[in-house]
C-alpha cells in the first residue's frame, strides 16, 4: 500500500480537529457536510479517509484518548505538581476535547462505553507509572480504582455541562473549564492526600468480609 500524500495527511488532521469541534458544539448527530464545511473539504473526503460517520468518530474518539494520555501521563508518572499546575494553566485549550467527551457521554451507546472503557485502560497505565514514580499509592484494586476514578471524573462533568441544550458554546466553554478546575480542584487534592476518614476501621472489615483477612495496609 503506498504512503498517504503530505497533501493527504494535512487533509485528514483538518477534518479530524474540525469533527471533535463540530461533535462538540453540536452533539454526535451533525451533519457531514457540516465537518466538511469546516475542514475547508467536501463530504465526499471525509469519506475517502474515515469510511464513514462511525468511522469518523472512532478516529474522533483515538484522538480525545492520544491526547488525554499526552496530558495525564507526565502529573502521575513523576512529574508532581509542577507538571498537574502546567496542565492547569492550559485548561482552556482543551475545551473542544472535552466538549466532544461529553458529546459522546450524552449520546450514550457502545461507542460511548468504548471511550470510557479506553479512559480507563490509560488510567490503569498512568496509575501505575505514578506507583512507580512513588507519588502514587499501590491498590488492592487497580483496574476497579482506576474505573472509579474515571467514571466519577466524567459523570461530574457530565452533571455539570454548562449547556444542556442543543448548541455548546465552545467560546464559553474555556471560561467555565476554568471556573470548574479552580472549583473542584483543591477539594480534590484534600480528599487525595488528607483521606477522609480518620481511621481505616471500615476498609479493614470489608477486606476482612471478602477475604477472611485482615488487610496489612
Amino acid at each position: 500500500m503506498s504512503s498517504a500524500t503530505g497533501d493527504e495527511l494535512t487533509a485528514r488532521a483538518r477534518i479530524l480537529l474540525a469533527a471533535v469541534r463540530r461533535f462538540a458544539a453540536d452533539g454526535m448527530a451533525a451533519p457531514l457536510r457540516a465537518v466538511a464545511a469546516d475542514a475547508g473539504v467536501s463530504a465526499g473526503l471525509i469519506i475517502h479517509h474515515f469510511g464513514s460517520r462511525d468511522g469518523l468518530r472512532e478516529a474522533c474518539d483515538a484522538h480525545v484518548l492520544a491526547v488525554t494520555r499526552e496530558n495525564k501521563a507526565p502529573v502521575l508518572g513523576g512529574g508532581g505538581a509542577g507538571a498537574m499546575l502546567t496542565q492547569l494553566a492550559q485548561v482552556e485549550g482543551y475545551a473542544p476535547v472535552v466538549g466532544y467527551v461529553l458529546r459522546r457521554l450524552q449520546a450514550g451507546g457502545p461507542l460511548a462505553t468504548q471511550l470510557v472503557d479506553g479512559f480507563v485502560r490509560d488510567a490503569v497505565e498512568y496509575l501505575r507509572q505514578g506507583e512507580a514514580a512513588g507519588v502514587v499509592r499501590p491498590s488492592r484494586y487497580p483496574e476497579a480504582r482506576a474505573r472509579v476514578l474515571t467514571e466519577q471524573a466524567l459523570g461530574a462533568l457530565l452533571l455539570q455541562l454548562p449547556a444542556q441544550q442543543e448548541h455548546l458554546d465552545l467560546d464559553e466553554l474555556p471560561g467555565w473549564l476554568r471556573a470548574y478546575s479552580e472549583r473542584i480542584v483543591g477539594p480534590l487534592l484534600e480528599v487525595y492526600t488528607e483521606p477522609l476518614l480518620t481511621d481505616r476501621s471500615l476498609l479493614d472489615s470489608y477486606v476482612e468480609s471478602r477475604t477472611g483477612h485482615t488487610s496489612e495496609r
